[in-house]
């Protein structure tokens, strides 16, 4: 067994593997592990290979797109299948799709992660031309990174083993053969790493051209907060539909009462990630142009708010430009002849996240006093009053009109506007015409918005076309944002008071401001048939979690929020629905359609374990249900 893990580990060293079991061990003394210490510039390509098992956040392969806001059809490319394939017909223990434990299913390694950290972390004093600072500074960096891994792991598939330090050949397989760790163990040292690197990391970026996205005071202390934030939420804190996963050893691997003293130690996070931020320079971005309407203003903003590279709101993002591309050719619509052979439209809004979005006043449109609830998906003729919005003198949908400006700005909607892509003019705009056999409408099997809506949100309006191609303007995908950020602070805070204070409604209210909304007291007690709901902590949760799922939509942040706030197996167990799109006429389009039905039951919120992996290992027991 020593033997032939010793082969692979060489090889996969080598270059010559490209994913090996999670356990690999790396022998201590390997030719190229002590080339790679050799000098500074080695050193830091090891470095970026630790920082290279990132997941890809912003693509496909990414869990966090597997939310019910968000759907892709069944004919597009393999990667864009996934979340079709693992909410419609529903993961498979034997082959897991996205197996980010083993690195199979279309995903990476993250235990090669964790383990080239370990190395890293192991030798990195070893480099004689490293000075102290920039040894320490690496080195905080990968232990974050180490940590991060562990994360990300945990939030995927409940406990894990954790890999605190790599075993030499020698280990015998008892050592080998670890076990999972409950998940309160797992969190406290992934904490306890974190809060290691924090004070040898900087607390800004100096070389912005060479260094941007590597890891920083705000980040790790960002990270940390939403990580507590999570350990505090009810899928982690005395979750008791997991109380019969038990390991070999007897270890219960789920608490099984609740902590209130998680969400204090979260809130106290929240506050030191929000005051260093400040401190760096972070900020909420205003998009301010010199020559747009206070309403095109607001719509546009939406966009740059994550499409901006590297903007001030922006405290941690994914540098893979590749996203960028990608995203943008997955989610804009044809807008023209010309654009047909970039824009494929597939990755879509779902009706659910049109619905959620607030109406004009601030608040859900179910609760709105002066919204047409009832009556939403009738059809209605605009008029001038509405052009900053959709197309004057045209029939659409009456769930188009009188919505807030992150509607406008997330969502292309028929009959809508499509700032940029060469076009800025506000009096110019791209018109959206989606219906079978106009320009935006479905082409062949594969390009088309299987909804009948288009995310505006994951594309730069400075992209633009020239006769035969696009022209894209890279961003970095973020990871965390300062928006989000204040949120967590909000909740956190509601969920350590009795009733809500001014302080919980403040951070909000913040996010709403830039939004171009009124405060949650103001728009609540005025347009709101619940008119006190936000005086309660019931009530404000409810509103911070769906201020959330606005301000956040297609960030990848909803998946994650929905199954730790233990609604998973109630908001995605739903229809998956959306407009006619082979409607040719307006009373054939505007029709309600069910897209897909979705299975999602309490086994699908953890990832299966690979039943090879299992075998390989017996001390590892498997997610219930699988």
């Amino acid at each position: 067994m020593n033997n032939m893990k010793k082969i692979i580990a060489i090889l996969f060293m080598l270059g010559f593997c490209q994913c090996t079991d999670y356990l690999d061990i790396v022998p201590d003394n390997v030719a190229t592990i002590d080339h790679a210490f050799r000098d500074k510039a080695r050193a830091e390509q090891f470095l970026f290979t630790c920082y290279s098992y990132i997941p890809r956040n912003g693509l496909p392969q990414a869990p966090g797109r597997f939310d019910d806001f968000m759907w892709s059809h069944r004919g597009v490319d393999w990667l864009n299948q996934l979340q079709y394939i693992i909410l419609r017909e529903r993961n498979d223990a034997n082959d897991p799709k996205l197996n980010y434990w083993s690195g199979t299913g279309g995903s990476t390694n993250l235990y090669i992660g964790i383990r080239d950290c370990n190395t890293f972390i192991e030798r990195i004093n070893e480099v004689v031309d490293l000075d102290l600072y920039e040894k320490k500074r690496w080195a905080a960096e990968v232990k974050f990174l180490k940590a991060y891994y562990h994360f990300y792991l945990l939030q995927m598939y409940g406990p894990i083993p954790i890999i605190k330090e790599n075993l030499p050949v020698s280990a015998d397989e008892e050592k080998v053969s670890v076990f999972r760790e409950p998940v309160d163990d797992v969190f406290n040292y992934v904490i306890q790493l974190i809060d290691e690197a924090i004070p040898d990391l900087p607390l800004n970026i100096q070389n912005k051209v060479s260094e941007e996205g590597r890891i920083t005071q705000p980040i790790a202390l960002a990270m940390k907060a939403k990580i507590l934030v999570t350990a505090a939420s009810p899928l982690f804190n005395g979750n008791k539909d997991y109380k019969m996963l038990i390991d070999k050893r007897g270890v219960q691997l789920f608490n099984q009462t609740y902590d209130p003293g998680k969400w204090t130690k979260a809130l106290l996070a929240c506050k030191n990630a929000i005051d260093t931020c400040h401190m760096a320079g972070h900020q909420l971005y205003w998009y301010q142009p010199l020559k747009l309407s206070e309403e095109t203003r607001l719509i546009a903003q939406v966009s740059q708010i994550v499409t901006d590279k590297w903007n001030c709101e922006h405290i941690w993002g994914t540098g893979h430009y590749s996203n960028s591309n990608l995203n943008e050719e997955f989610t804009i619509p044809p807008l023209d002849s010309k654009h047909n052979t970039f824009c494929r439209s597939v990755s879509v809004p779902t009706m659910k996240a049109v619905e959620s979005f607030y109406s004009k006043n601030g608040v859900p449109i179910n609760e709105d006093i002066y919204y047409d609830y009832q009556n939403r998906f009738d059809l209605t003729l605009t008029n001038q009053a509405d052009s900053s919005y959709v197309q004057p003198n045209v029939v659409t949908a009456k769930l188009h009109l009188n919505r807030e400006p992150r509607f406008y700005g997330s969502i292309g909607i028929d009959r809508g506007w499509w700032y940029g892509l060469g076009r800025f003019n506000e009096k110019d705009q791209w018109p959206i015409n989606a219906m079978a056999g106009e320009t935006s409408g479905p082409r062949g099997i594969e390009r088309f918005s299987i909804s009948g809506f288009f995310i505006k949100k994951l594309s730069n309006f400075n992209a633009t076309y020239n006769n035969t191609s696009y022209i894209t303007t890279k961003w970095d995908f973020p990871i965390i944002r300062l928006a989000d950020l204040y949120l967590l602070y909000s909740e956190a805070l509601n969920e350590n008071l009795e009733n809500p204070n001014p302080e919980v409604y403040h951070y909000v209210d913040l996010v709403r401001e830039r939004a171009g909304l009124k405060g949650v007291v103001e728009s609540w007690s005025t347009f709101s048939k619940q008119r006190e709901k936000y005086l309660t902590k019931e009530g404000m949760r409810e509103i911070i979690q769906q201020e959330r799922s606005i301000e956040l939509a297609f960030e990848e942040q909803r998946f994650w929020d929905v199954r730790r706030w233990g609604l998973a197996t109630r908001e995605f167990n739903q229809p998956v629905r959306g407009w006619y799109y082979q409607g040719e006429k307006t009373n054939e389009f505007y029709r309600v359609t069910v897209i897909d039905e979705v299975i999602y039951t309490t086994r699908d919120i953890f990832w299966p374990i690979r039943r090879y992996d299992l075998t390989v290992n017996p001390n590892l027991v498997q997610n219930l249900g699988w």
